[in-house]
């Protein structure tokens, strides 16, 4: 059995590799350009049945598996960042519903979600609220048969475009993390105004929003769980998308260092080619080392979370740093290897070296993922 299942991961990886560099690849340096929301990848995902690899069979998913999803998003992101995210974000936006949803919701939402007939986004961090969710001051008060929401989300991936939005809200006023409840929203809902923000660093053209609640109502039936469970369900979700950040982070690395190897064979300098010189050998020999660590690292995280290892937050928090910050170097040291065409977006390592850097901010930052493993140390 465990062949088979390893048989089934190997082919959906080696079908997404096939289509990102053939479908994706083209699309990558004018999705950057552009910075406008890729529409057309959207599309080929839904209809070559991506999204549905982070949900199970029974949902009308593919997979379900974290390790699977992981493998897609880092050959994904090995060729477009973006791209990727796309992928990840559906796989985080559908697991509040998986964690707290009653089996009705989850017949109800997920399916949608895996077919790509929906988009999906994830409402946590607020302008006050980032590394402190507990801190936040979006509100949701009961009225009659609904919830009524006013607030602000920041920083949204998929925000101004997605069909359902899972938001948090205090439920409880002055009870902390205990007082937070999670909703299922429609993206259309009267009361939502949605805000692109523009300027972005790096993955240009994912949709990141800012999300206003003015008496925005939702009906009690889309609340996840009981008040209260909100917080709970939020951290179990990051556990899972960690290790996802961590494979896009991976992907761009490898990404990274692939265009690096292709270009050392061919520049030469001094009468030869420079991956014959030491100093570019023992680069190159770094980068890829620092990613297969990572990757090892990223697999047992995945395993620990199919495998529903009581370490899952210890280990994606690992995963997610030591991936994201591996990315930031690989790509730095990319760059270099090229040198001044490193430079320039005639090649695609400076996109992926601006692409990197994200990796190390959401799903809770670095510095964040520091205190949560020394939690685990010194508990």
């Amino acid at each position: 059995m465990a062949t088979e299942v390893r048989e089934d991961r190997l082919a959906i990886q080696a079908s997404v590799r096939e289509l990102a560099r053939e479908r994706i690849a083209p699309r990558a340096a004018e999705i950057d350009r552009s910075g406008e929301f890729p529409q057309d990848i959207v599309d080929l995902l839904r209809e070559q049945d991506v999204f549905a690899i982070p949900f199970a069979p029974e949902y009308q998913g593919v997979s379900g598996s974290a390790l699977t999803t992981a493998l897609a998003v880092e050959e994904i992101a090995k060729v477009c960042a973006t791209s990727a995210l796309l992928l990840a974000v559906q796989g985080l936006g559908g697991y509040p519903i998986v964690l707290g949803g009653s089996e009705a919701q989850r017949r109800e939402f997920l399916p949608q979600l895996a077919s790509g007939s929906k988009i999906a986004a994830y409402a946590l961090s607020e302008p006050d609220a980032g590394s402190d969710p507990a801190a936040m001051r979006t509100r949701a008060r009961r009225e009659g048969e609904d919830y009524v929401l006013d607030g602000t989300k920041m920083w949204i991936t998929n925000g101004a475009v997605a069909d359902l939005v899972v938001v948090f809200a205090v439920t409880g006023p002055g009870e902390g993390s205990r007082g937070i409840s999670a909703f299922v929203v429609d993206g259309e809902s009267e009361g939502l105004q949605r805000n692109t923000i523009h300027g972005k660093l790096g993955i240009r053209g994912s949709n990141t929003a800012e999300l206003v609640f003015s008496s925005c109502r939702v009906p009690a039936g889309r609340r996840l769980g009981e008040e209260g469970d909100g917080f709970k369900i939020a951290m179990g979700v990051l556990d899972r998308s960690r290790p996802q950040i961590a494979a896009q982070a991976l992907g761009i690395g490898a990404g990274a260092l692939e265009r690096a190897v292709e270009y050392a064979r061919q520049r030469r300098q001094f009468g030869r080619p420079i991956s014959e010189f030491q100093g570019i050998q023992f680069m190159l020999a770094d980068m890829a080392a620092q990613l297969e660590a990572a990757r090892c690292l990223t697999h047992e995280a995945c395993r620990a979370i199919d495998d529903r290892d009581p370490g899952i937050t210890r280990l994606a928090a690992m995963a997610k740093l030591v991936a994201s910050d591996t990315a930031m170097r690989v790509t730095t040291d990319a760059v270099q290897v090229l040198g001044g065409y490193g430079y320039i977006d005639e090649f695609p390592v400076e996109r992926m070296m601006r692409d990197a850097k994200i990796t190390q901010i959401y799903e809770g930052t670095n510095q964040i993922q520091r205190l949560v493993i020394a939690k685990h140390l010194l508990a």
